[in-house]
């Protein structure tokens, strides 16, 4: 028996190195005496090699025994948490063929479920076109040469989660990129290395195309483990003519694969499903060498697409409907097609939690809203907390790195420093922080930014504010506390009080630069002067911002001390920046600003940025 095994084994093995068109699933039973006939050989291939898969896993899951979490099955449906994954079915060992090279198509009901989860049953050609027009690809203009640009509406929220973990990957772990190494090691924050500053360069046009292209095949292979929840990641490649398109082992980009692409309609769940092909793979290493080889797949026009449902799988569709608060509604928003913030979420935190807040919250009755649960890499910022539509947790307002993706209404962008102090909290922002966990712990409004009375005598408990009476009767005279009157309280109130009342005005000072990328390829008038074309030339914007934060003044100050400029001049003591403010710019994008640091006024030179 066990010389029967072997031989299929080596069978399957020699098979799975060969790319015939994979056959679709059958029901039938196979009759192993009777497989003479073309079908039933190819059958028995298929079976053979997922037998082999199946066989490769559990050896692997055997290798592995020493750590206590079992690995999940590459089904791309994931099991419930409190669940423990079952052994692998014969069917769901040809999810994908483990560290091989042959992926399997999707089966009609898991295309119309990924289809209908992601366009929803009622889609717009349009909204169609935009997401399968969109490659994953680095700008040619040399001064936003480390940004991937977006012809397109729609994918951007894609594209600015994969930027902003470019950017980590770009400016703090150059060194690894130039190594060339493909091993995948877990890249830390600075906060588990405190000892050490982290500080990139704003020499974006001296990266080699080679270390772009390294950061980008570690970023997506960082996000898909991190949707995999560290076990596992799904790619999702493309299969045409009849054949899979496979790409040549040294890399370079196939023109023909390219060519192939044009014209492909995709409007349906089944045509995805003739098209798609998926594979799944446990180790890391194994993930950046696949992505590498079929990197031209994601650089093509169905590139982002193609990420977001790689994405989408690797996490698993059934967990990612569990993640949502409502998943009848589709991904992609109607009716211009925009990147949900599940979309955004699932990239940047593994999980696709429609909220911004962190942990989760209770409604009662057994019900919640979900929000982050964790730590982040990169985080968010959006223009709708300036508004007051929803309040960003610490999680993503405060991610390991100092990169976040910024939403407005309608566009994702990206902001992000070279240098991890901005992170850093001064005596001033640590006691604001400590009280506003503390608020934020008895706010039952949803971020709203007001509690009750009850929970703000435990705040002044937990924190050490000792108000005098008249001050808590006064602001507890309407029945509930807003953040920003408490807050000014604080600031009023000597320290030996628990206050932050600070004479010299220097206690927060804070001056830093932050730069803004829009990868949106637009006009610049600025580039049409220098080329001499009368044509404008179309590209991406990045914007540096030179940033003040005195604690001593409010937004409202700020906005009412000097009318908006358009000048970038700055003020060459630090001192007077904090004591007096300087005349400030203001565009959405510094509301978005604000929200990460309260009070900060914002000056740049030329164009103001936009988050449009």
């Amino acid at each position: 028996m066990a010389d029967h095994e072997d031989e299929d084994l080596k069978m399957a093995l020699r098979l799975s190195m060969q790319h015939s068109p994979p056959e679709p699933k059958r029901s039938k039973p196979r009759d192993a005496a009777g497989a003479s006939s073309p079908e039933d050989s190819r059958r028995l291939q298929r079976e053979l090699m997922a037998a082999a898969a199946e066989k490769r896993l559990l050896a692997a899951r055997s290798a592995g025994a020493s750590s206590p979490t079992p690995s999940p099955s590459p089904s791309p449906v994931s099991t419930p948490n409190n669940e423990k994954p079952k052994p692998l079915s014969r069917r769901e060992g040809q999810f994908g063929v483990e560290d091989g090279r042959t992926g399997r198509e999707l089966s009609s009901e898991e295309a119309y479920q990924l289809f209908s989860m992601v366009f929803g049953g009622d889609v717009s050609k349009g909204i169609l076109a935009q997401w399968s027009n969109q490659g994953i690809r680095f700008s040619p203009d040399p001064e936003t040469s480390m940004g991937l640009v977006q012809h397109e509406g729609g994918p951007c929220g894609v594209l600015a989660a994969v930027q902003a973990f470019v950017l980590k990957c770009l400016l703090f772990f150059p060194d690894d990129l130039r190594k060339g190494a493909s091993t995948i090691s877990p890249i830390l924050g600075p906060k588990a290395s405190p000892r050490r500053q982290f500080q990139g360069s704003d020499n974006f046009s001296s990266l080699s195309d080679s270390e772009k292209l390294r950061a980008l095949i570690r970023s997506m292979s960082e996000i898909l483990f991190h949707c995999g929840s560290n076990k596992r990641a799904v790619i999702a490649t493309l299969s045409v003519t009849g054949k899979e398109l496979e790409v040549p082992a040294d890399g370079s980009k196939d023109e023909g694969t390219i060519k192939a692409l044009e014209g492909l309609p995709i409007e349906s769940a089944s045509d995805l499903q003739k098209i798609l092909r998926v594979e799944t793979y446990s180790v890391q290493a194994t993930v950046f060498r696949r992505l590498e080889a079929t990197l031209p797949f994601f650089q093509s026009r169905m590139g982002a697409l193609l990420f977001l449902i790689s994405a989408l799988l690797s996490r698993g569709l059934d967990a990612v409907q569990a993640d949502r608060d409502d998943p009848s509604l589709p991904l992609v928003t109607a009716p211009f097609g925009h990147a949900s913030q599940e979309i955004v979420n699932l990239l940047l935190c593994g999980q696709a939690v429609p909220n911004v807040f962190d942990g989760r919250m209770d409604l009662g009755g057994g019900m919640f809203l979900k929000g982050v649960s964790t730590c982040v890499e990169v985080g968010f910022l959006t223009l709708l907390e300036s508004l007051n539509f929803c309040k960003v947790g610490q999680h993503l307002k405060c991610p390991n790195w100092p990169i976040w993706v910024v939403g407005s209404e309608s566009h994702y962008t990206v902001l992000f420093a070279l240098d991890t102090i901005v992170q850093e909290e001064n005596e001033l922002e640590e006691r604001e922080s400590q009280i506003r966990r503390a608020f934020d712990a008895q706010d039952q409004s949803g971020g709203g930014g007001f509690i009750g009375v009850e929970g703000f005598h435990q705040v002044l408990r937990e924190t050490d504010v000792r108000l005098p009476p008249e001050k808590v009767d006064q602001l507890c005279s309407s029945g509930f506390i807003v953040w920003s009157e408490f807050w000014q309280a604080i600031l009023d109130l000597d320290s030996s009080m628990g206050g932050l009342k600070d004479s010299s005005g220097l206690m927060g000072k804070k001056v830093f630069d932050l730069y803004h990328f829009n990868g949106i390829a637009k006009s610049d008038l600025n580039g049409q002067a220098n080329s001499g074309s009368e044509a404008p030339v179309q590209r991406p914007r990045l914007t540096k911002l030179r940033v003040s934060v005195p604690p001593r003044w409010t937004p409202e100050e700020f906005m009412a001390a000097a009318p908006s400029g358009s000048g970038g001049d700055q003020s060459s003591s630090r001192d007077a920046e904090v004591a007096k403010p300087e005349p400030p710019q203001h565009a959405p994008l510094v509301d978005c600003i604000r929200t990460r640091w309260p009070r900060a006024v914002c000056n740049w030179v030329g164009d103001p940025p936009s988050i449009v």
